[in-house]
């Protein structure tokens, strides 16, 4: 079994339009835009990342804005539901400020003993904030949303699939143990996690595959500590037959990359070096880096990407 995975690292996800997408997340949500870079593989599309102060693995929602993109369709083999840490108490804050907002399909529910409030994001993607004790990270208060009600960091997120046996064995394998069972969710939780700890696997039998575009999770990555722990992982991965990418260096973190049973992208990725690396915390996401293959085009990239707000 593998002892080195400490919950989420950052869950990523497809958007139609950039302004639109930066806007959400920073002032409806109210999460810090910790990088400002482009998708590594198509230049000409942003890669944009929001999270806490820091960027911490585990608070981190990323997406790929691309342009008038076709809008995903939800079914199984996809991460349906991605899950916000916030304080106890919290809820009515949020539904009225998500409703002002203009949110749709605001409505609350209990999952696992825990108040909820479920909403859509501007891409039709599927958000829960989860009220949550004892949750000691901090929140970024940002947009004017104060620390007694911001946003924590992630919970966990719901997969949706066909049948949960291969993907159970998985995350059993990956130090997941399964919790509990609420109607056709099953949940698993990572033992002394980083917050981020919560997996929840929704069988539907009969439901077609999804389509992935606008609103669809991409991949879903989980967090090693260090370079050395990847490479152990990554090992015992393709020794039980997973075909697992080689590391490839994302600036600021190292991935693997490797599809699960049920459909699903998962990534391995390590908290180091972190977004700071060439940008001072006081002053993340606000300059577009771009990785140094791509430097000589900089003003070329910067000519055809949409200017954000700050």
């Amino acid at each position: 079994m593998i002892k080195d995975i400490k919950g989420l690292h950052h869950i990523t996800s497809m958007a139609s339009d950039a302004r639109q997408n930066n806007a959400f997340f920073t002032d409806t949500l109210g999460l810090r835009r910790v990088k400002k870079t482009v998708n590594f593989d198509d230049p000409n599309v942003y890669h944009l990342y929001y999270g806490d102060e820091a960027g911490t693995p585990g608070s981190v929602m990323t997406y790929f804005p691309f342009p008038d993109v076709m809008r995903g369709r939800p079914g199984v083999g996809e991460v349906s539901e991605t899950q916000f840490a916030v304080p106890k108490g919290s809820l009515s804050f949020w539904q009225d400020r998500l409703s002002a907002k203009g949110a749709g399909n605001l409505h609350t529910d209990t999952a696992f003993g825990a108040a909820r409030l479920l909403f859509k994001g501007p891409d039709g993607e599927g958000f829960a904030l989860v009220e949550t004790e004892n949750d000691g990270r901090k929140a970024w208060n940002g947009a004017g949303i104060d620390e007694s009600v911001g946003i924590r960091g992630f919970t966990g997120a719901k997969f949706r699939l066909h049948d949960a046996a291969a993907t159970s064995e998985l995350l059993g394998f990956m130090g997941y143990q399964r919790a509990e069972t609420d109607g056709d969710v099953t949940r698993f939780i990572m033992p002394g996690g980083n917050g981020a700890d919560t997996i929840d696997l929704e069988v539907l039998a009969k439901t077609p595959f999804a389509r992935q575009g606008a609103g669809s999770v991409h991949h879903i990555a989980f967090a090693v500590e260090n370079r050395a722990k990847q490479l152990e992982v990554r090992k015992a991965l393709m020794d039980t037959g997973y075909q697992v990418t080689p590391v490839i260096d994302r600036d600021y973190f190292w991935a693997i990359y490797f599809r699960t049973p049920g459909g699903v992208l998962f990534e391995i990725a390590t908290n180091e070096p972190g977004f700071d690396r060439d940008e001072d915390t006081a002053h993340l996401g606000e300059a577009l880096k771009l990785p140094a293959r791509y430097e000589p085009y900089r003003d070329q990239i910067e000519a055809g990407l949409t200017p954000l707000a700050a």
